[in-house]
Order: structure tokens, then C-alpha cells, then sequence
């Protein structure tokens, strides 16, 4: 069967045990922008965490969206402490592969990225984006303060009107605050710059919002 428990959400006590002693090593520069992949970041600046299925084409868009500082691939929303890439593929440590953006407000602003969010990846679908089946691929949303949730209750609720009109489904997409981040391995990061003949599909409707 396509569908399998990887496609189900692990509960805490059964996640996997990880790792407190031992974090992931991080690159000093980001592959395409040349900005540091880990902070302090400039002062004004903020981030934002998004979850679009593979981690390898959502990094890729949103590096290459106009007022974006850095992005980095990393694992969130799940439970095992610095888990590596075979453990999240595993099912067994509750993260999503997710991307994060640290981006300038002044010339992008979070709504902007939300709908880049929105219309770059089919979030109707239940812990899977296309033949990318499992929990660490699902549609996820990490907020990290009170404006940001405010935003994407904001947005999800306009696109959800553009995907009704064109009869798509309910939006499954996991909203919840951001706990840990977990940087994912030093191979992940920026990883369709560094190898050009990879394939990431985004698996998006085709729906704009607004």
C-alpha cells in the first residue's frame, strides 16, 4: 500500500530517543547566498519556519525570493532531540523536514512568504506531498510569535476561499508553535545548488491566494 505507518504521527512516547550530547555540524555560509547559516542574525530581522514536504526544493524557493538573508534545512514539530535524516525518515521522531528563513521585513514582508507557502505545495494532502509519503513530509506551519499566527490563520483562511472555488478539499496543514529547530545535516543545506541534477518536486495546486 502507498499509505504506512511513516504516514501516521508517532506519539512522545514513542518517538525516538536521539541525542542531547551531540548537535548537528553547520556550515559557516550559505552555498548560495553567502550569509551565515546559523545567528545572530541582523539586527530588524526575523525568521520563519515552513514545512512544504522535502526539504531540498522548498530551501531552493525560498532562497530565491527577493529580501530573504538565509535559509537552512532542519527537522521541527516532532520530538527527538537532534535527529539525523535516516531517524526522520524513519517516522519515529515526530519532526517535518522544514526550512528555516531568516528574512529582512523591510523588503519581504511574512504574508509574502505565506503565500509563497500557500501556492508552491498542495496542502490538502494528509502527511505526504505527491509520492513523498510520511510525517516528515506533511504541510507544516511553526510560528514563532503571536503576529505570526495571527498572519497565517489570516492567510490559510484566504486561500482556503481559492481552493474551495476551485473545488480542492480542506487544508490539513499543522499549525503550532515553533519548539526546537534542528539543523539537518551539512549535505541537506542548499543541496540543489550544490548537486544541479537532483530532483525536488513541489506538488502545488496551482491555486494563487489572493
Amino acid at each position: 500500500m502507498l499509505f504506512s505507518r511513516k504516514a501516521e504521527m508517532v506519539t512522545p512516547e514513542r518517538a525516538l530517543p536521539g541525542r542531547t550530547d551531540q548537535t548537528m555540524p553547520v556550515p559557516a555560509t550559505h552555498a548560495v547566498l553567502g550569509t551565515p547559516l546559523q545567528g545572530p542574525w541582523p539586527d530588524g530581522f526575523e525568521t520563519a519556519v515552513f514545512g512544504l514536504g522535502c526539504f531540498w526544493g522548498a530551501e531552493k524557493l525560498f532562497w530565491e525570493t527577493p529580501g530573504v538573508y538565509s535559509t537552512v534545512a532542519g527537522y521541527a514539530g516532532g520530538y527527538t532531540p537532534n535527529p539525523t535524516y535516516e531517524e526522520t525518515c524513519s517516522g519515529r521522531t515526530g519532526h517535518a523536514e522544514v526550512v528555516l528563513v531568516v528574512f529582512d521585513p523591510s523588503k519581504v514582508t511574512y504574508a509574502q512568504l505565506l503565500k509563497e507557502f500557500w501556492e508552491d505545495h498542495d496542502p490538502t494532502q494528509v502527511m505526504r506531498q505527491g509520492n513523498d509519503v510520511g510525517s516528515q513530509y506533511r504541510s507544516i506551519l511553526l510560528y514563532t510569535n503571536d503576529a505570526q499566527k495571527a498572519e497565517i490563520e489570516r492567510s490559510r483562511a484566504v486561500f482556503q476561499e481559492a481552493l474551495d472555488a476551485k473545488n480542492y478539499g480542506e487544508i490539513t496543514t499543522e499549525i503550532a508553535q515553533l519548539g526546537d529547530f534542528f539543523y539537518a545535516e551539512p549535505y541537506h543545506q542548499q543541496y540543489l545548488h550544490k548537486n544541479p541534477g537532483g530532483y525536488c518536486p513541489i506538488h502545488a495546486t496551482g491555486v494563487k491566494c489572493g
